[in-house]
């Protein structure tokens, strides 16, 4: 098997010292597609959670607190969209196994920190529904349980990654 060299913006092999060190995991296929499944449906899951409740509830933007939260559990989407593309450019450039810090950072690290982020954002807007029934709880229970699901499967893929010996 051709051992693949990934070139960095600077013009060298990662690891190299003149790049972003590679890290590689030994994650079985199996265990990849059981922590890979799940993970997918976690951010899909939270951004129809986000779309529904921008557009199926307009009375919940009317009130300032609620617009605020849910302005600001756009991030999250964000983070985890900007994971989703960066892990599908690395399968086509055949990286699944062996990524560049950087890569890994954007990959998986977008990933669990959006997935993270959205639970607490979607916690807080539980609470505050609780509070004051201002919102459709069905929508910020699907944004709360999609961003588990992404935070942790990202993250267990992601500790599966260790540091290339050089």
């Amino acid at each position: 098997m051709k051992k693949r060299t990934y070139k960095t913006s600077s013009g060298g092999p990662a690891g190299s010292g003149k790049g972003s060190p590679l890290y590689k995991s030994d994650i079985s296929a199996a265990r990849w597609m059981a922590y890979d499944i799940p993970g997918n449906i976690g951010w899909i899951i939270y951004l129809v959670g986000l779309i529904l409740l921008f557009i199926s509830s307009p009375e919940y933007m009317a009130d300032k607190v609620t617009a605020a939260l849910t302005a600001a559990a756009v991030i999250p989407a964000l983070l985890m969209l900007t994971g989703v593309i960066e892990l599908i450019s690395e399968r086509i450039h055949k990286l699944d196994w062996t990524l560049p810090r950087i890569r890994l950072i954007r990959g998986f690290g977008a990933l669990t920190l959006g997935g993270i982020l959205g639970t607490v954002i979607a916690a807080v807007m539980m609470i505050y529904a609780a509070i004051t029934g201002a919102v459709n709880a069905l929508y910020v229970w699907l944004m709360f349980a999609g961003g588990i699901l992404c935070g942790v499967f990202a993250l267990l893929i992601c500790k599966k990654y260790k540091p290339v010996e050089k």
